[in-house]
């Protein structure tokens, strides 16, 4: 059997490219240090970022309809970084681009070393930055 090793990519699809992007800009590339890149599909332009572990891609919506985060679908996105003073520099400079990110800060009702900002892209996506836990490193490190 085959073992999955990582996500590929994610796709967002959003109702306002060049909206989207310059949000995107500012989170993927200027807080997490993603690189882009474009390109088109079908007749479609798509937009993506991506480090060395995976990618995310914007496409141009079909449909008029507003996110909603619990109807069926992607209730939110979830990026981690290696510790909570990560976190807290990741919300210190979305904030100082103009994105409104919450205070970096301890969240114990989730794991006693549970760090995280929370912020929204244009689309009212949730998005999400957390810090690589214990107990994420400790199923990792000793899987088998």
């Amino acid at each position: 059997m085959a073992e999955v090793i990582g996500i590929d990519h994610i796709y967002i699809t959003v109702s306002d490219l060049a909206r989207s992007e310059f949000f995107y800009d500012r989170v993927l590339l200027g807080a997490l240090e993603f690189r882009k890149n474009s390109f088109t599909l079908a007749g479609d332009p798509h937009i993506q970022y991506f480090n060395k572990l995976f990618g995310v891609v914007l496409r141009p919506a079909r449909s008029k309809a507003e996110h909603d985060p619990y109807s069926p679908g992607l209730h939110h996105l979830c990026l981690r970084v290696e510790s909570a003073a990560d976190v807290q520099a990741v919300a210190e400079q979305l904030r100082s681009q103009g994105i409104e990110a919450s205070d970096a800060r301890r969240y114990p009702e989730y794991a006693e070393d549970y760090s995280a900002t929370f912020f929204s892209d244009p689309d009212g996506i949730r998005l999400e930055v957390t810090n690589y836990r214990q107990e994420r490193r400790e199923r990792h490190d000793n899987w088998n």
